[in-house]
């Protein structure tokens, strides 16, 4: 199952300066084309969803409580840490597989199907415990009512894992959008009716049921295309181990912050806190759905061509920091008055807490690009360095600041260890791939200077001249507009002088993108309603 240790093919730990991963190959072509159409579908996709998500966190802020989120969020502790084992992580073995891949999708569908089954029961029967923890019989009936999520998920792993694989642009266009405005119309529809937290509840079945009817409808496959076997799981449980160990590690800490904050200081301080959270993950969603979601499937099909992997690693690492580094300093310059202006004066709150998980986007983009090239060359194993580094930091960050800070020294704790966790993740990626410390700096370092001081200007401006949240709403969504396009003007002009082989780039890249994908379209490509067949077929 694990593929072969390439990295020593061109010295490991050497610094890689070899020819550029566009070169002149039909299957070059094919998958810049693939990343392409996935990356664009992703963007379109994206900017529809987080439109709809906004609109529905600011419709529930406007008609729920903080502590009524809290209490949400508390009871569904259990069917988040429940749901690792659903998946464990044999949907990631099954993107990363190259050979057997019809009995590697069945083998999942059958072991998936009965863990979901499995844990459904035991996050039903656990539910109690969720109501002692939280002093709350009301979380404790959230967390029995979501159990049955446990089985939703298990029934769209591997549809979504075989979308995956095949670069689906319908994947990104028809499902994300669908399952966004499904949560929505449920979710603040019943809430307008008094519903409160069970708003919620209906809202995520809803938007699991649009998810699992949506990717079956899609997708070619259909259980019974190959033969399951022990001896398959054994080798997709090998690969995905260290990914379950980090979704296991990544979950506790979710659940000790939830308990910390919900039980530590109250449910309507957890409520504050995720809302502040949701929020910083915007940037950090952006860069997974844009640049992962391609880049997994892309890095595992060159894995060993190390002259296309490695520029290819390089120029998205460079490009996820450019938009992490612009969205963290729009956070800290505008998040607090934004926060007031969007969900209004009970959630002013929220503001602090924005500010602090500033550095979420940065580490964060630094963790999913190097990341993906390590599980696409097989080598998952490292990543557990990766967990034991972010839940100990983590935990521990979290326990000292808490403390004194409250909910900003929560958010802190998240933005430092994330921070951190990405150096590190970037460190182990000189193990998998030939690239040097230095030219990884060369690709991180030079869009933070005008990040920074974008982010200067446009705080100045806004603390010293629009005060927007003390305008009235259209006048401080104006100001808003203005303060965003500011920053976007100062960075560019910045990243011509901190930065100018990324603009540059921009260009070039742009534009091999076009032309690839205009001789991708002059090529008839296969229906996607056609059979499953083997890729070696």
């Amino acid at each position: 199952m694990k593929r072969g240790d390439n990295a020593g093919e061109s010295g490991a730990g050497g610094e890689y300066t070899g020819g550029s991963p566009h070169e002149n190959t039909s299957g070059g072509r094919s998958l810049l084309a693939s990343i392409g159409r996935v990356a664009g579908a992703s963007a379109l996709a994206l900017v529809f969803g987080e439109m709809v998500s906004l609109a529905q966190t600011v419709a529930l802020a406007r008609l729920l409580s903080p502590a009524e989120i809290g209490v949400f969020v508390a009871g569904t502790v259990l069917t988040t840490l429940l749901g690792t084992f659903v998946e464990g992580g044999l949907r990631s073995g099954l993107i990363q597989r190259e050979h057997d891949v019809a009995d590697a999708a069945e083998t999942v569908f059958r072991v998936t199907l009965i863990a979901g089954i499995a844990m459904s029961f035991g996050s039903l029967a656990a539910a109690p415990l969720i109501a002692s923890v939280f002093d709350s019989r009301t979380a404790g009936l959230v967390a029995a009512a979501t159990s049955g999520l446990l089985l939703l998920q298990a029934l769209s792993n591997v549809p979504e894992a075989m979308l995956q694989r095949e670069f689906s642009v319908r994947r990104r266009l028809v499902v994300g959008p669908l399952v966004a405005v499904t949560y929505a119309v449920v979710a603040v529809g019943l809430a307008a009716r008094g519903w409160g937290v069970w708003s919620m509840v209906a809202g995520t079945y809803a938007s699991y049921l649009a998810l699992v009817v949506s990717v079956w409808l899609i997708t070619s496959w259909r259980p019974g295309s190959g033969r399951a076997s022990i001896a398959m799981w054994r080798a997709l449980a090998r690969y995905g181990a260290p990914l379950v160990f980090w979704m296991v590690g990544s979950r506790v800490q979710n659940a000790t912050e939830a308990v910390v904050l919900g039980r530590g200081l109250s449910t309507t301080d957890l409520g504050l806190f995720r809302y502040g959270q949701r929020i910083a993950r915007i940037p950090t969603m952006a860069i997974i759905e844009v640049g992962s979601v391609a880049l997994f499937p892309a890095f595992s099909r060159i894995a060993s061509h190390l002259d296309r992997l490695v520029p290819a690693y390089l120029r998205a690492l460079q490009w996820a920091i450019v938009l992490a580094a612009a969205c963290s300093g729009l956070m800290i310059a505008l998040g607090p008055s934004a926060v007031v202006v969007v969900l209004g004066e009970p959630w002013r709150g929220v503001g602090p807490v924005v500010v602090a998980l500033a550095g979420l986007s940065l580490g964060r983009a630094c963790i999913c690009v190097s990341e993906e090239i390590i599980k696409g060359r097989g080598r998952t194993g490292l990543l557990n360095w990766y967990t034991v580094s972010e839940v100990g930091l983590g935990l521990g960050l979290l326990l000292l600041l808490v403390g004194p800070f409250g909910m900003v020294g929560a958010a802190l704790s998240v933005s430092l260890t994330s921070i951190v966790v990405g150096i590190v993740v970037l460190a182990l990626t000189m193990r998998v791939i030939p690239v040097s410390a230095r030219a990884i700096c060369g690709a991180v370092l030079p869009p933070l200077p005008a990040a920074a001081l974008a982010t200067l200007a446009v705080w100045m401006l806004e603390t010293g001249v629009m005060h927007t949240d003390s305008r009235p709403v259209l006048v401080a969504v104006a100001f808003l507009v203005v303060g965003v396009v500011v920053f976007g003007i100062i960075y560019v002009l910045l990243l011509t002088l901190f930065a100018r082989p990324v603009v540059s780039d921009a260009a070039n890249l742009l534009l091999r993108i076009v032309r690839s994908r205009q001789r991708a379209d002059a090529v008839p490509s296969p229906s996607v309603t056609a059979p499953f067949r083997h890729p070696e077929e």
